[in-house]
């Protein structure tokens, strides 16, 4: 497997980070004075990310907190290449993530991309996961793995975002952060960590309120988070977690056709079918909202045998979620059709067995790990109309009543050696899921049934190093996508479950190259292509449901750019650059081929420009974000949310005093004022596609920390 790793500043942090990692004192990530060297681990063993054959970038923790709120992972992934994050301004549904086109067509949620934090699933055995879960707060860095090496993470396509929490060190200190901005946004965060007795812990606790930038969008999450770091014996580490996410209420604006969009971005789509108050919206009408309330708790312990080592894993967890959508009273008459209220109760846990060898062999490094990971969720799932009587968004007689079961049983093998100029790398992952549903509410029929999905997905890459600073890399991969279990509930026209929905199957190549100009500037760039046959694509969406289908074979080919350079005089610049061509290879029904695939923009920019003074005290910088158009459907006929270009602006300003260490921050995104849509919902059978993105947004916040 790849796991990315810590980015420094000098070269001495960059031992010290290197020597954390293999059971030393950690070393913060703050402030790079360099072009920072990032470290990765292939099959778990630490060596420089220019000498791994894949497309991996990392975010730090100065890059995640820089003048940011750390509320969305989208404020940090910004700058990944070959990532697109869009921020629906919509936390019923959280942010929409896709990489190289895989993930875009999500209707909620994440998929396609598969979301890891602290060595813990974020995604269910699916491949469905929430972005929210993660805390920003006490953030070390997060990892981006694109291209074919995913595949060795098992049932996902595009990639992977893992993310890794900051260890508990050192003298015991306390901060706080209080932030705030344009709509009503406020946020107060408290932490504190340390170390004592031999045990480093980490304490976070946070509350985020908005009234939304968009009509019916209000907003307040609550998360906390605790992690225990200790050292049972020389040669073992033993890491604890608990986490949790509360969202009471959170209002779900919904989409809204072009010409709601034109006449008002903020606004929502009026109710044609309110008598009683024409100008009321379905939002406002049926009182779209969801609550959600998710805990978990892991454990990761590591046993080191000379170069050897064992690493075991465990974790579980309790997700409910009550959701209410916009369906009239007619639309649910069918004896089918499960309701305008989701309600369910989910129980989850796992865990990952993993062995490390590394032996000399014919004068390199041959490294082999062979791990299993076993992960299960069941829900208790019911639906219930959203009309009691004349009441309209509430509660009302049962419609859905039945129990999923979700499990997967992976095992996996990845070996590498390194030698001389050389990196061969080959691994082989066995991805399996079963579905299991017994329905309990058999009034409209019986909806009972299972289905099973596996494949054995391999995964090959050469590395050459053509020279000190310039290397050069292929790689190839099958991949493996199965249905999600929120794919697999409807079938058109609001059925039952869709058990005849196949799985996605890919083919991923991967040319690529990684330069460094001294410890200036440092260049990545990758050609890709990714085959897909029985792509999943969107049958019908409305109100909040969306219902699946098989459909051609679809092409993505693309490129990805990225330049790191420090300019002088305090100067630095940063760009990334994703070139995509995503199409359907075969028509099927009215799509003909070559139509482009929905959710997917050709072109995707990041730019910045930025200045610090020579003791750090001061940041500053002008950043721009670019993308060309998105088509919201597939047979492209409807309009496509036109492309845009933003220029954001920020300022950072730290002090520090015996003890004492302050920060303040200023931030105005959007600064031209420009009306664009910020994301799209793929396929909506209303043509409601647009979710519009804010107009110009300021924030400002101050942190404060002391040292006991």
């Amino acid at each position: 497997m790849v796991q990315l790793s810590l980015q420094c500043k000098p070269m001495a942090l960059f031992c010290g980070a290197l020597a954390g990692l293999l059971g030393g004192p950690a070393v913060a990530a703050d402030d790079p004075e360099t072009v920072p060297v990032v470290v990765v681990t292939g099959s778990r063993i630490e060596h420089d990310s220019a000498d791994f054959p894949a497309a991996i970038d990392v975010v730090d923790a100065w890059r995640i907190g820089l003048a940011q709120l750390r509320v969305n992972a989208s404020e940090a992934l910004a700058a990944v290449p070959g990532l697109v994050v869009l921020n629906r301004q919509n936390y019923a549904q959280d942010l929409q993530i896709s990489s190289r086109g895989f993930g875009a067509r999500s209707a909620f949620g994440v998929r396609g991309v598969r979301l890891i934090a602290d060595g813990i699933p974020a995604s269910m055995p699916d491949g469905q996961g929430q972005a929210a879960t993660f805390n920003l707060d006490m953030a070390e860095r997060i990892e981006v793995l694109r291209g074919p090496f995913s595949a060795l993470y098992g049932n996902h396509s595009g990639g992977v975002v893992q993310l890794f929490t900051r260890d508990g060190e050192g003298r015991p200190t306390l901060a706080s952060t209080v932030s705030g901005g344009s709509d009503g946004t406020r946020k107060l965060d408290v932490n504190a960590q340390g170390e004592s007795g031999g045990i480093g812990y980490v304490l976070d606790a946070s509350r985020f309120d908005t009234d939304g930038y968009r009509d019916h969008s209000a907003a307040r999450r609550d998360q906390a988070f605790a992690k225990l770091t200790m050292r049972p014996g020389a040669a073992s580490r033993l890491t604890i977690t608990a986490s949790s996410l509360t969202q009471d209420d959170t209002e779900d604006p919904l989409g809204v056709t072009w010409a709601t969009f034109r006449r008002d971005p903020r606004a929502g789509e009026i109710d044609s079918t309110d008598t009683q108050l024409p100008n009321r919206t379905l939002a406002e009408r049926y009182n779209t909202r969801k609550s959600i309330d998710h805990q978990q708790g892991g454990a990761a312990f590591e046993q080191r045998f000379g170069p050897d080592r064992l690493r075991i894993m465990a974790y579980v967890g309790k997700r409910k979620v009550i959701q209410y959508q916009a369906f009239s009273r007619g639309f649910q008459a069918p004896p089918s059709h499960s309701g305008g209220v989701v309600d369910f109760d989910r129980d989850f846990h796992g865990v990952e067995i993993q062995w490390i060898a590394v032996r000399e062999v014919a004068g390199g490094k041959l490294s082999t790990t062979v791990g299993l990971e076993y992960g299960r969720s069941r829900d208790d799932r019911q639906g219930f109309e959203n009309v009691a009587g004349a009441q309209l968004g509430v509660k009302g007689a049962l419609r859905r009543d039945e129990r999923d079961t979700l499990s997967n049983l992976d095992p996996y093998v990845q070996t590498e050696w390194a030698g001389g100029p050389w990196v061969l790398t080959a691994g082989l992952r066995r991805s399996s899921l079963k579905v299991d549903v017994e329905d309990r509410y058999l009034s409209n029929g019986n909806d009972s049934g299972a289905v099973d999905y596996s494949r054995i997905t391999p995964v090959l890459g050469v590395l050459y190093k053509v020279r000190d600073a310039l290397n050069v890399y292929a790689s190839a991969a099958r991949g493996f996508e199965t249905p999600t279990l929120n794919e697999l509930f409807y079938s058109s026209g609001g059925g039952g479950f869709n058990f005849r929905l196949a799985p996605a199957r890919s083919t991923h190549l991967e040319l690529g190259a990684k330069l460094r100009f001294g410890a200036e500037t440092r260049i990545n760039a990758a050609l890709f292509q990714a085959r897909t046959e029985d792509e999943m694509v969107v049958d019908s969406a409305a109100g909040g449901r969306t219902s699946y289908r098989n459909a051609s074979s679809t092409l993505r080919r693309g490129a990805e750019l990225s330049v790191e350079s420090l300019l002088g005089g305090g100067f630095s610049t940063r760009a990334a650059l994703t070139l995509l061509r995503a199409t359907y290879e075969t028509g099927f029904g009215n799509v003909d081929a070559g139509k482009r695939l929905p959710g997917v923009p050709r072109a995707n920019t990041y730019a910045e420009l930025a200045w610090k003074d020579a003791p750090g005290r001061i940041e500053t910088a002008l950043e721009t974000m670019a993308s060309s158009k998105i088509y919201a459907e597939d047979a492209n006929l409807e309009a496509a949310a036109p492309g845009y270009a933003v220029v954001n602006a920020r300022l950072q300003a730290r002090q520090s005093v015996d003890r004492w260490r302050f920060k303040q921050f200023l931030r105005v995104n959007n600064v031209f004022d420009r009306r664009y849509v910020g994301s799209v919902i793929v396929g909506d059978s209303n043509r409601r596609y647009y979710e519009a993105a804010p107009g110009r947004q300021w924030m400002a916040g101050a942190s404060v920390e002391y040292t006991f």
